[in-house]
């Protein structure tokens, strides 16, 4: 099985489709019969109401639904997308619609890579309403951190260390979406020496830290991909360049030079990552500020391709979000 992630302005694409995202408009999402995460978040590029990137292989695929997830499975490798609205979880005493809701899709997906035998998780996309707003006391991003914490805890997974790449970012209305890539073979979790691990942060940013690594390799067979989580101009543990959204593009930028380093420190398939070979998500909160995105990112990434998108990020300071990732092929024996 050969792993290709593609993008493209309208449906189709070669090869047979793992799952994938559609980014733009809820009013023109299409439908589709494989698993599809719906990103109702704005483009911010002319010339396409929306876009979608897609997993595809090579190789034959099952597919089903299992406990609200839409999955599809190609020999080593599990992609599932799931939509919970938080409505359909009962508040308690101790525990928000949010909370529950989030605990409850990461119970699911933990439950269905048990079952298709990919215990690995690799790489995951959360996206909530509201996600700086404050109901019961808390952050809703700080919420959704308790209910992921505690999936984890009770699946008797790590919280720390071996923990998936990923990103949580805000969109102004809609469920709870969740996708995810899993897979037979173990990740390879990696860390910014620029950046306190996220799931070590201290106790100001939320009574759960958040569950991700900054980075990860993940290996489905005979390739090497790298994930680069949701990535923001964070130092240590703190926000730097509040209100430049210039100086925060290229503060993503050095830290994701960093993962990039990381990765070729571990990698085995040779030939090294680089920022111009990365595909870039880029999260930006301010519509306004996407034509200051693109120049300050443009000399910056290489002309690597860049998907500008409007979406609030977990930290209200932060104006811009990048993630980022390659597939590599690893060398014949």
């Amino acid at each position: 099985m050969t792993l290709q992630h593609t993008a493209w302005r309208a449906p189709g694409t070669p090869g047979t489709v793992l799952g994938g995202v559609a980014i733009g408009e809820l009013s023109t999402m299409p439908g589709a019969d494989w698993p599809l995460q719906r990103l109702r978040a704005p483009l911010l590029c002319a010339g396409a109401a929306v876009l979608h990137e897609v997993w595809h292989t090579d190789g034959p695929v099952a597919s089903g639904h299992s406990d609200g997830i839409h999955w599809r499975r190609a020999d080593d490798v599990l992609w599932g997308v799931i939509e919970l609205p938080e409505e359909t979880c009962a508040a308690t005493d101790d525990t928000s619609p949010l909370r529950a809701a989030s605990q409850l899709v990461y119970e699911r997906v933990f439950k269905l890579m048990r079952a298709q035998g990919t215990p690995h998780l690799w790489r995951v996309w959360n996206y909530l309403a509201d996600i700086n707003g404050e109901s019961h006391g808390l952050e809703r991003y700080r919420q959704f951190n308790q209910g992921r914490y505690t999936a984890f805890v009770q699946a008797q997974r790590d919280t720390g260390g071996q923990v998936p790449a990923a990103c949580a970012i805000g969109v102004a209305a809609g469920p709870l979406s969740v996708a995810f890539l899993a897979g037979t073979s173990p990740l390879v979790p990696l860390e910014n020496p620029r950046q306190v691990s996220a799931w070590n942060y201290p106790a100001q940013y939320g009574p759960r830290a958040p569950t991700f690594s900054r980075a990860a390799l993940a290996c489905p067979r005979g390739q090497e991909v790298l994930f680069v989580s949701g990535t923001a101009s964070i130092v240590g543990h703190e926000t730097w360049h509040a209100g430049d959204v210039a100086a925060q593009c290229e503060e993503t930028v050095r830290n994701i030079e960093g993962m990039v380093r990381e990765a070729n420190r571990v990698a085995r398939s040779g030939r090294p990552f680089s920022l111009e070979g990365l595909s870039h998500r880029v999260y930006v909160r301010h519509a306004s500020d996407a034509n200051a995105v693109q120049r300050a990112l443009a000399p910056l990434l290489g002309g690597a391709p860049v998907v500008c998108v409007q979406a609030d990020i977990c930290r209200a300071d932060l104006l811009v979000e990048i993630e980022s990732q390659a597939i590599h092929p690893m060398p014949s024996a």
